[in-house]
């Protein structure tokens, strides 16, 4: 793979809103998105990294997709570092994945149920719930290394039919995307822009060394 070109799946636009409020895509993002849960196929942990923004918000998406099609569904924030998520989708910042990796709290004080609305919901939707990182720490490395970690993700796998981990950025995330990876079915890769062949073949070969197994790239524009 290190010599390969990454694949764009999907080109989906940013959300309408991320204030804490309401956060939406259009119907033509949806259905991109639709597609990109086609070539995960039955792969049940998915790893997003990327571009910082980009992959919060195809993180968040595709784990709203999974649970509009009637997939329980698993949203992890594990970029601990720059934690995000609950700012844009009004949940509770703590506790979350940190305190729970620290055993300072248990299972039921850091899953947050999300709420489907809109044109993309109906009757057979899946459950969605969210981890949020918790409180910042600037050693993601040693969090994500510990047992605990892995341990939380065996559950998950068997607790729900997609889990969907916001990894640390692609550059610079040294041991703590390697660690995320680890855990992963398959990795999809988050970019503000369409890739030149040259960076298509650089980032598939930054996936090669963190021992991912690259499924392509979605482009998330304005």
């Amino acid at each position: 793979m290190r010599g390969a070109k990454l694949p764009v799946l999907a080109e989906i636009g940013a959300p309408s809103s991320s204030n804490g409020r309401a956060w939406g895509l259009r119907r033509a993002d949806l259905e991109a998105l639709r597609g990109v849960l086609g070539k995960v196929g039955d792969r049940r942990v998915v790893l997003v990294t990327g571009e910082e923004r980009p992959t919060a918000t195809l993180a968040v998406a595709l784990a709203g997709v999974g649970a509009a099609v009637g997939t329980a569904t698993a949203l992890v924030e594990c970029d601990v570092e720059r934690p995000r998520i609950a700012a844009d989708l009004g949940l509770a910042p703590t506790p979350g994945l940190h305190e729970y990796l620290r055993w300072e709290v248990t299972p039921p004080d850091i899953v947050q149920p999300l709420t489907l609305a809109g044109s993309a919901s109906s009757p057979e939707a899946g459950t969605l719930v969210c981890v949020c990182a918790g409180r910042p720490t600037g050693d993601a490395r040693t969090l994500l290394g510990l047992g605990s970690f892995h341990h939380m993700t065996t559950k998950l796998r068997d607790a729900y039919d997609l889990v969907v981990l916001l990894g640390p950025p692609l550059e610079g995330a040294g041991g703590a995307l390697s660690s995320a990876a680890a855990e992963a079915d398959c990795v999809l890769t988050a970019l503000s822009e369409r890739p030149s062949r040259r960076a298509a073949k650089a980032n598939a070969g930054a996936l090669s060394w963190i021992g991912a197994s690259p499924l392509g790239a979605v482009v998330v524009g304005g």
